[in-house]
């Protein structure tokens, strides 16, 4: 099933458009962050929970206060939080990466991220809102990241980051943002699939070679 992995209802859209308008792009489910979990027109609200904090302590004691059944993301930040935030029970997805210093996510956050069964989620809103420098930055972010998703295999999940339904994108226009880093349209269709995998309980640890 495809879902946007990143919505938001706190812009100029209601959480039932935000569901209605992402099913008419193709899309089965939404993850809403900070909304309650529903069905609407037969496309499923998954809640989310996205944490940002100062240190691996914090973030775990905001994990453990994230609502039951929400998809949760944990931002990246410097190489010594991103090795720790990889390790942290309770954790979906780590998110944010064209925010990252350059290697700040490193060979070893990958390779945790993999053992663990984590997901990387990458989000679209900075390729399309940004320009310039800002843009060029974040697609060299993800062009690295996707060095090391080519090597280690974790999971990645794709996000709009909309506020809006106006800024929700069809998997054809995913496809065409993704490929300016390298991400090809299968593993596109992979990432857009990929939310439901990453929450399934007992969700079998890789061993990386």
């Amino acid at each position: 099933m495809r879902t946007d992995a990143r919505t938001y209802t706190d812009g100029d859209t209601s959480l039932e458009r935000m569901a209605l308008e992402a099913g008419a792009l193709g899309y089965g489910a939404i993850v809403a962050v900070d909304a309650p979990a529903g069905v609407f027109g037969g496309v499923r609200v998954i809640p989310g929970a996205s944490i940002s904090a100062p240190n691996p302590n914090r973030a775990m004691a905001m994990v453990r206060k994230a609502p039951t059944g929400a998809f949760v993301t944990l931002q990246l930040g410097e190489a010594a939080f991103n090795r720790a935030a990889a390790a942290l029970p309770g954790v979906h997805a780590l998110s944010g990466a064209h925010l990252c210093r350059r290697h700040a996510f490193d060979h070893i956050t990958a390779r945790t991220v993999a053992e663990r069964g984590l997901g990387i989620e990458l989000l679209l809103d900075p390729l399309v809102r940004e320009r310039g420098s800002a843009r060029q930055s974040a697609l060299r972010r993800y062009a690295d990241l996707l060095v090391l998703h080519e090597r280690y295999e974790f999971p990645l999940v794709l996000g709009s980051g909309a506020r809006s339904c106006l800024d929700l994108r069809a998997p054809r226009a995913a496809a065409a943002l993704c490929g300016l880093f390298g991400l090809d349209r299968d593993e596109v269709e992979a990432a857009l699939s990929g939310v439901e995998s990453l929450m399934a309980p007992n969700s079998p640890v890789r061993e990386v070679a």
